[in-house]
């Protein structure tokens, strides 16, 4: 099944009508027809099943023939997680988050943070495409970046943690984690959380974490940490 994604579809929608970027995707790329099934999904659960009614590349309609609504994950994740130095790593923990289920991700900006321009349209394209190649039918949320301090004083989301890679005391993520729950998780930059941001979180009820034995890439400890969600949550 291949799914598309438009948040403009509502429940008891009859017809609709993709832009001309989708259209000519569906009938010059694909190459459907008239009477041909297309999936679509506008990110909050629903699947809607259609039919092509006018195959045009520059207008392709659709009618509503089916629709199911799919309830979410018994968990949410929100993952905060720094701007890597290079976009294209923070592309990649996107696609691949939202590939394995995540709810919510929040760029923070850190003391050792190297960028701070942040590529929203694009990040915004690159969660879409994943989220309909692993055919999911809910939209990971991407908020805008907010300064680490802001985020640890406003942000208290269920189970709380903060992955860091100072030598001091911390529980395996994948022991501390608590089936069915909201959970929020701090990912920090390649130079790491500062002391100060540490012991600011510690403050807030954060816990400190460790995803593992080995020192791993901001966009890796971001996937490892979603995994680790989704594993305790499966069954």
């Amino acid at each position: 099944m291949q799914l598309f994604f438009n948040p403009d579809i509502q429940p008891g929608t009859a017809s609709f009508t993709f832009d001309k970027e989708e259209s000519r995707h569906i009938v010059k790329v694909l190459r459907k027809k008239e009477g041909d099934k297309i999936h679509i999904s506008n990110g909050k659960g629903y699947l809607f099943t259609s039919e092509v009614i006018f195959a045009n590349e520059k207008k392709c309609e659709v009618k509503i023939i089916a629709e199911e609504f799919h309830e979410p994950a018994p968990y949410s994740l929100h993952l905060a997680v720094a701007p890597t130095k290079m976009n294209d790593r923070y592309e990649w923990f996107l696609e691949k988050a939202t590939e394995i289920g995540i709810t919510k991700i929040t760029p923070i900006i850190c003391e050792h943070s190297e960028r701070t321009v942040f590529k929203g349209d694009r990040f915004e394209k690159i969660i879409q495409s994943a989220m309909k190649q692993s055919l999911q039918y809910y939209m990971p949320v991407l908020n805008e970046p907010v300064a680490f301090n802001a985020f640890v004083n406003t942000h208290q989301e269920g189970q709380l943690f903060i992955a860091h890679c100072e030598e001091t005391e911390k529980r395996l993520l994948k022991n501390a984690l608590e089936p069915k729950k909201e959970v929020t998780i701090l990912i920090g930059p390649e130079g790491d959380f500062s002391t100060k941001e540490i012991n600011l979180a510690l403050q807030s009820n954060y816990i400190p974490v460790s995803l593992g034995n080995t020192r791993l890439r901001t966009e890796t400890a971001a996937v490892v940490a979603t995994h680790s969600v989704a594993f305790v949550n499966e069954g």
